[in-house]
């Protein structure tokens, strides 16, 4: 058998696997969903696999499946599948002369993963310390950053020149998530990650995952399950990033190009912030508390004022009879937010800024869409079931996985889930969503590493489009319950687990080759020894095919394929960061892969 590797890659050293064997989820498997190995090897002859038991013993065995040429990893490929053997247990997979890593086959299998996958958010607060008994080891506490963060608006000119007049006001900011390796904290972004933790939660309320005490928290044991402990941390500050009722502030109003722009005054009573970080950026690594850039709130936006009415609505639901203060203070937000925005529909967020991402969006159809979805489920409010339905959004089928650009797939999870929603609504938004997990379904029998992406193109964060076509995936097994969903499910998990070309596991602390170096800058030992590599759970962006910024992912620009393009280097940020966004659908489906599958009515 030969392995089948881009030459000029194995002349570089960046981007081919290293590790013999068949390629397979590094943590194993459940026992009553797929199991599935890709071996990369040439030749249309079937090959033997044998599964071994810790003593070395055959106890399951077969004939790979040929493939072929498989277009987004560069391989020829066979497929193995053993999915019908569940005894638990270890075991190695053995196929022409090559032996597997040990893995396990158990039904708790998830729960560690779920578990630390969430931690992450904690270890991503802002505005308190980081204490060693809930980060879960002393090199991963660190001194609070951020403390007290009262500020006012950016004033003065900008990138592309525009001079922006500032706000008379100030906000206490302080708290919520740190987005990514940066320490910027962004509405937008952090709208999609708390609705899914939320979801997750509104879900199965009946039930719901991480009681009190279940999770590594300050706040375990207060009497609150311990996700919604999580959320309201960041929910606190969306709230917070909302502008004050009477401000008129200058912004830019309509499509305007890069800028400068032209600033038009405009009530923006109830919109919210579209961010607030450093005015320039800081070096790698900079911990929270040696960050001494000046910190401010940028121009509000009307896709942040509508992420802020989604999840304050969606906030209202789930905190009802739990805290009925809050969940009335998440409803008036909510309701102050989606009329802003519909008082300033087409205020884009302005990009020409340094020291933060941008999370520009042209088309914020879906966002209004999501909002109107979000708090129809909260009020039941008739004249907001009218506007969805005069939405072009609300008939259209479903053509994408939720993203912080397109979330229309979140308003359809809503009306899907959500008590309250009238039984015609709930059924439409089902066969929505079945239907993009069909098309999801048919995409794995064109990827010869049967993943539910057949694409060749990877772009930056594609392992967050791998989960969020895993959730799609998991909630049409939740309404069918057809197996053949929830196994396309953790095909994805599969793939960023390690079973890709490169044998990478993609999640830190999870496998036997797991992501080391992320571009974080507190999690930086790739640039100074004294900080600690990253903690157990953190998902990495991923394969990016489509763009090399960085010095160090320049090599790899023209000379990789797809699937291959990725190095575990802090410096790659394109390729190699970890955000909120990413490590969310990360939690949402591990969560949901420690359940037993069964409808949802």
């Amino acid at each position: 058998m030969k392995r089948i590797v881009l030459p000029l890659l194995a002349l570089i050293g960046i981007g081919a696997s290293d590790a013999p064997g068949p390629h397979l989820n590094q943590i194993g498997f459940r026992p009553d969903t797929a199991k599935r190995a890709i071996l990369a090897a040439i030749g249309s002859a079937p090959l033997p696999w044998q599964l071994l038991d810790e003593g070395g013993h055959v106890v399951a065995q077969g004939r790979t499946a040929p493939f072929g040429a498989d277009a987004a990893s560069g391989d020829k490929v066979h497929r193995i599948d053993f999915g019908s053997f569940a005894t638990p247990g270890t075991y190695r997979l053995r196929v022409d002369g090559q032996v597997s890593h040990p893995f396990a086959i158990e039904a708790g299998l998830y729960r560690p993963l779920a578990r630390a996958a969430l931690n992450f958010f904690y270890q991503q607060r802002a505005g308190v310390a980081i204490e060693a008994r809930f980060a879960g080891s002393p090199q991963w506490a660190r001194a609070a950053g951020h403390v007290r963060e009262v500020v006012t608006c950016f004033k003065g000119p900008d990138l592309a020149g525009t001079n922006w007049p500032g706000c008379p006001y100030r906000l206490d900011v302080t708290g919520g998530w740190y987005d990514a390796g940066d320490q910027g904290k962004y509405v937008v972004n952090g709208g999609i990650s708390l609705w899914m933790l939320q979801n997750l939660y509104e879900i199965d309320a009946a039930s719901p995952p991480f009681p009190d005490g279940s999770a590594t928290l300050p706040e375990a044991g207060n009497g609150i399950n311990d996700l919604l402990d999580e959320t309201r941390w960041e929910m606190r500050f969306l709230l917070a990033m909302q502008v004050p009722d009477g401000q008129t502030l200058a912004l830019p109003v309509g499509r305007q190009g890069r800028g400068p722009y032209r600033l038009t005054p405009v009530d923006a009573g109830g919109m919210a912030h579209h961010k607030i970080a450093d005015r320039n950026w800081t070096r790698l690594p900079t911990a929270p508390a040696d960050d001494r850039e000046e910190r401010l709130l940028y121009p509000p936006s009307t896709a942040a004022t509508l992420n802020l009415a989604a999840t304050a609505a969606q906030c209202a639901r789930i905190w009802r009879g739990i805290d009925d203060g809050f969940a009335k203070r998440c409803l008036v937000a909510a309701g102050k937010a989606y009329r802003a925005a519909l008082r300033n529909p087409d205020i884009y967020a302005a990009q020409a800024f340094n020291g933060s991402g941008g999370y520009g969006d042209g088309d914020l159809s879906d966002e209004l869409y999501w909002a109107t979805a979000e708090l129809y489920a909260a009020t039941g409010m008739p004249e907001l079931a009218e506007a969805l339905k005069r939405m072009p959004l609300h008939d259209a089928p479903l053509t994408a996985e939720p993203s912080w650009a397109g979330t229309a797939a979140l308003g359809t999870i809503t009306l899907a889930t959500a008590t309250g929603v009238v039984p015609s609504e709930r059924t439409a938004a089902r066969a929505k969503l079945i239907a993009l997990a069909d098309r999801f379904v048919e995409e794995e029998t064109r990827s010869g590493y049967h993943i539910p992406y057949a694409s060749t193109a990877y772009s930056w964060g594609s392992n967050s489009v791998l989960m969020g076509r895993a959730m799609i995936l998991s909630l049409a097994a939740r309404f069918t319950g057809e197996e053949r969903y929830r196994d396309a499910a953790v095909d994805a998990m599969d793939y960023v687990l390690g079973r890709n070309p490169l044998d990478q596991s993609y999640v830190s602390g999870f496998g036997w080759k797991p992501m080391t170096n992320p571009h974080h800058r507190f999690w930086a030992h790739q640039f100074d020894a004294k900080t600690p590599g990253p903690p157990p759970g953190v998902l990495s962006g991923g394969a990016n095919s489509t763009s090399f910024p960085e010095p160090a992912s320049a090599p790899l620009k023209g000379h990789c394929i797809g699937q291959r393009c990725w190095i575990d280097d802090a410096r790659a940020y394109a390729h190699n960061e970890v955000a909120i966004n990413w490590n969310a659908p990360l939690v949402w489906v591990a969560t949901d892969l420690t359940r037993p599958l069964a409808p949802t009515r």
